[in-house]
């Protein structure tokens, strides 16, 4: 993949996660409050969507930074010049693989493999 066009496609995508952070961040500010004070009185069934909800709202929160890094991580990789190259063998990774997921580490042999950063 050309460098410049995986340069913009990340940082667009990058766009769109900061748009996703927000919108997770107003939602968990939405959700988030006294559940236990709010259980006194509630019906059990009411409880249990706020909860449910709350925990959504923090998984939405951390899947989006998550992918934020990942992002951000490709981004370094361009800069430095070992994009498009699988962090695990260092063998080139496919054109496909990096259009379907321009954040990929590895190559389809190892995408399994976990990669620590």
């Amino acid at each position: 993949m050309d460098l410049d066009h995986a340069r913009k496609t990340l940082t667009t995508e990058l766009e769109s996660l900061d748009e996703r952070a927000r919108f997770a961040e107003r939602t968990r500010a939405e959700t988030s409050g006294d559940t236990e004070e709010g259980a006194l009185g509630q019906h059990p069934g009411d409880y249990g969507s706020e909860v449910a909800e709350a925990m959504d709202s923090e998984l939405l929160v951390d899947t989006v930074a998550d992918q934020r890094r990942l992002v951000q991580e490709a981004l370094e990789r361009v800069e430095d010049g070992s994009y498009g190259t699988c962090v695990v063998c260092g063998a080139t990774i496919d054109d496909e693989r990096l259009e379907a997921r321009p954040e990929v580490a590895t190559c389809r042999e190892h995408a399994d493999t976990p990669v620590v950063t």
